[in-house]
């Protein structure tokens, strides 16, 4: 089964006037996960596709969504697949991928079946991005070891925190869709601070490994109109171009950020200096 959502892009002009539930309607996916289930959402920022599955008791198919008009899900379309649950599985056209925690696939345009199923030892929840596609890329898996990792920011700022980029250009080949997972070190709460926007492309954040009864406080809008959407384990929240894409835990925690638009170059942002946010 299959649950879809549609989300309009907006003006930044609006958002300034958004009250908080205005605020987490627009932009916070808080149900992603549902049992024997697919949940996605269809944003016009990029015509990005934000996506669970949590198949529990049988496998669940990918099948498209209205919006798509499509036959297939991946006719016109890449996907990108994080687990961050236990260890799993999915069939790609007939041939399996196992992936463990933290692993991810990406899936190329032009595929036909894509199917999820659990597997035995806990619960596999499966995250994924999916963004419009001119050329078909071979499907690949990307353990941690395979992937670029940067560690960046300081214990006394409290950002300490390692990237690994699994599905970017340096690693494999896509059409615009990248994926990455951010892990923040024991006692570092701050993400992607100092902050930036990069108006070539839209980003998602997937905020997980949240200990039980700690929040997100995530930052969004322009520089100099900040607005705030507190987040809970397993939520994701949409983060249009011209938006910074911040957040601060009361604990630490890990995060997904998934992007598409027209510039792949992972450095093209324009920072923004943290005494100069309002």
């Amino acid at each position: 089964m299959t649950k879809s959502e549609f989300r309009y892009a907006h003006h930044p002009e609006d958002v300034k006037k958004y009250t908080t539930e205005e605020l987490r309607r627009e932009f916070l996916m808080n149900d992603l996960f549902n049992e024997d289930q697919i949940n996605v959402v269809y944003s016009m920022y990029d015509r990005m596709i934000v996506g669970g599955a949590m198949p529990v008791k049988s496998a669940l198919k990918l099948e498209p969504t209205d919006d798509l008009k499509a036959e297939n899900f991946l006719d016109r379309r890449e996907l990108g697949i994080i687990n961050v649950g236990a260890a799993g599985k999915v069939t790609v056209d007939g041939e399996v991928f196992e992936l463990g925690n933290k692993e991810a696939l990406y899936i190329g345009k032009g595929t036909k079946d894509v199917v999820f199923e659990n597997g035995n030892e806990g619960q596999t929840l499966f995250y994924f991005n999916s963004a419009p596609a001119h050329h078909s890329y071979p499907t690949k898996k990307i353990t941690k070891n395979e992937a670029e990792i940067v560690e960046l920011g300081e214990t006394k700022y409290a950002n300490r925190r390692t990237i690994n980029k699994l599905i970017v250009n340096s690693v494999l080949e896509t059409c615009q869709l990248q994926m990455g997972m951010t892990e923040l070190h024991e006692g570092s709460v701050w993400n992607t601070m100092p902050s930036h926007t990069h108006t070539r492309r839209m980003e998602a954040y997937f905020y997980f490994n949240l200990e039980e009864g700690q929040a997100v406080s995530h930052f969004l809008g322009q520089p100099n109109e900040t607005r705030h959407i507190f987040m809970k384990n397993n939520e994701a929240v949409l983060s249009p171009e011209w938006s910074i894409h911040s957040g601060v835990g009361t604990s630490n925690y890990t995060f997904i950020w998934g992007m598409a638009g027209e510039n792949m170059d992972y450095g093209d942002m324009d920072a923004v200096k943290t005494n100069e946010l309002k």
